[in-house]
């Protein structure tokens, strides 16, 4: 693992840049590369072409140079010492004599050596003029080796130089040397251009590979376009239709996009026979569910009617009888709030329309509160309301039934003693907040994901002592959800709110 958690950053940034930036620098990157390439072997070669036209003009001028200094080049090696007969020759000029001669390039440079000493040494100016050279110069121009061969030497005050150095049979060395200037302001000129050519060439190339790359992921764009529309779609209910498919243009298997989009066709295929499948699953239990609840309805009525019929008779009957009829008619009483809670969730599930009226919460909710205080009476209620009233459009009956089931949630799973507070308020948004917290022990954080499922219950002994079924919480969500809201809870032990969201009345109240 790198230690270096800036420069791991950096290694992972371009993982996040989209496929098309990645095509995009990809290519650039390549172009570049091969662009410089080319520059950098095109500047070798120029540089070596150009220098080798120097020395060949070098070579030349030394070769006259050695035939005006009295004599030709040694063919032999040359003397420890100089010969007693030999003298150095008298130069009337700063530099040797033959630099004094026609056809001589301007800023060219000669030396005229015998033994150790320099005889003399000079630069031809742009005019023709000679001009001495400085000690440190002589001194670099007397180093240079006796081959023959040219090499690149840098004079002081002058730059540099390609210098070449002969022996002659009078113990002579000559010396001559041709700048470097033009060949080095040539370079100049040609990496300029390059450097030019280089980013007009990029801008270019830049301009056309946003273009190639764009059209070359169109359809992957279009691919991309129909999963996001499908995402957007609502597949957790109903029944579910998928209209949308990959456009048979970027379904070809020849190329890597059509494969993909081809394989997303049969994936929204298959998941369309799911969806209908399922659909046509959830159908049959709700008609199952719907029928059997209206069908017990019945039954459970005349239980109820022949129980409550021989309690009326109770003293002409054993005691062991009367206690066995009350206890049938308070399980038929059970037994029917369980069937029509799933009755009430078929009918919501179904989509079957709820009345759409004009609904005063805030004086729904003082009658919710009045009725749970009667229920609980070792509980303590709060009540929190605007001053205007809040009005909503929908059931009476069944926003009615939500706040009673809120609040019987809370009176049910807290002990006496808990404070429970319901709000009301309306917010700039257009929505009505209504709220039931409480400050008991919370709910357990494993139960909260699927606390709006049907049959959830948090302590079992608890619930059904109390005549629980488990479904209330699942009708508060259907409910709401079929008015158009939404409700979330938030619990921590000592703090449990359940919010539902509804949106506001948009038709003026009557009256």
């Amino acid at each position: 693992m790198s230690s270096n958690p800036q420069a791991e950053w950096h290694f992972r940034a371009p993982r996040r840049w989209s496929l098309r930036a990645r095509l995009l620098l990809g290519q650039v990157l390549v172009l570049v590369t091969v662009v410089v390439g080319i520059g950098v072997a095109t500047e070798f070669a120029l540089q070596q072409f150009l220098v080798h036209q120097l020395d060949t003009e070098l070579i030349g001028a030394q070769k006259r140079s050695l035939a005006e200094s009295g004599g030709g080049p040694s063919l032999g090696p040359r003397p420890a010492e100089p010969s007693p007969r030999s003298a150095p020759p008298e130069n009337t000029g700063p530099s040797p004599q033959f630099l004094d001669r026609r056809g001589i390039q301007p800023g060219a440079v000669g030396a005229l050596i015998f033994g150790d000493q320099v005889v003399s040494a000079g630069r031809i100016d742009a005019d023709g003029a000679q001009t001495a050279l400085s000690d440190a110069a002589r001194s670099q121009l007397s180093q240079v080796a006796v081959a023959g061969e040219p090499v690149t030497v840098e004079v002081d005050g002058l730059g540099r130089y390609r210098v070449i150095a002969d022996s002659t049979w009078t113990n002579q060395t000559v010396v001559t040397g041709l700048p470097l200037a033009d060949v080095d302001a040539t370079l100049w000129r040609v990496l300029l251009v390059l450097v030019v050519v280089t980013i007009v060439v990029l801008i270019i190339a830049t301009i056309v590979g946003v273009w190639v790359v764009r059209r070359a992921l169109a359809p992957l764009e279009r691919v991309a376009a129909t999963a996001s529309e499908v995402a957007d779609l609502q597949l957790d209910r109903g029944e579910v239709l998928l209209p949308v498919r990959v456009p048979v243009l970027d379904t070809d298997p020849r190329t890597e996009v059509g494969r993909l989009g081809g394989a997303v066709n049969r994936m929204l295929d298959h998941i369309a026979g799911a969806l209908s499948a399922r659909h046509a699953s959830e159908t049959r239990v709700r008609r199952f569910v719907a029928d059997a609840s209206h069908e017990l309805r019945t039954p459970l009525a005349a239980i109820r009617g022949y129980a409550e019929l021989a309690q009326r008779q109770r003293a002409d009957v054993p005691a062991e009888v009367g206690d066995a009829m009350s206890r049938v008619d308070a399980a038929a009483q059970r037994m029917t709030g369980l069937v029509e809670d799933l009755l009430l969730l078929a009918r919501l599930d179904s989509g079957r329309p709820l009345e759409h009226e004009p609904v005063d919460l805030s004086l729904l909710t003082i009658d919710a509160v009045s009725d749970a205080h009667v229920a609980g009476p070792d509980h303590r209620w709060g009540l929190e309301l605007p001053d205007e009233p809040v009005v909503v459009t929908g059931d009476a009956t069944r926003l009615h039934q939500v706040l009673a089931n809120l609040l019987a949630n809370a009176r049910t799973h807290t002990a006496p003693g808990t404070t429970v507070t319901v709000s009301l308020r309306s917010d700039h948004a257009g929505r009505v907040l209504w709220r039931v917290a409480d400050d008991g022990p919370g709910i357990p954080e494993t139960l909260r994901p699927e606390i709006f499922q049907r049959f959830t219950r948090g302590d079992s002994s608890r619930s059904r002592r109390a005549g629980s079924t488990g479904l209330g919480l699942a009708i508060v969500a259907a409910v709401v959800e079929a008015h158009g809201g939404a409700i979330t809870v938030d619990s921590r032990p000592g703090a449990t709110a359940f919010t539902v969201v509804l949106p506001r009345c948009t038709t003026p109240e009557p009256g």
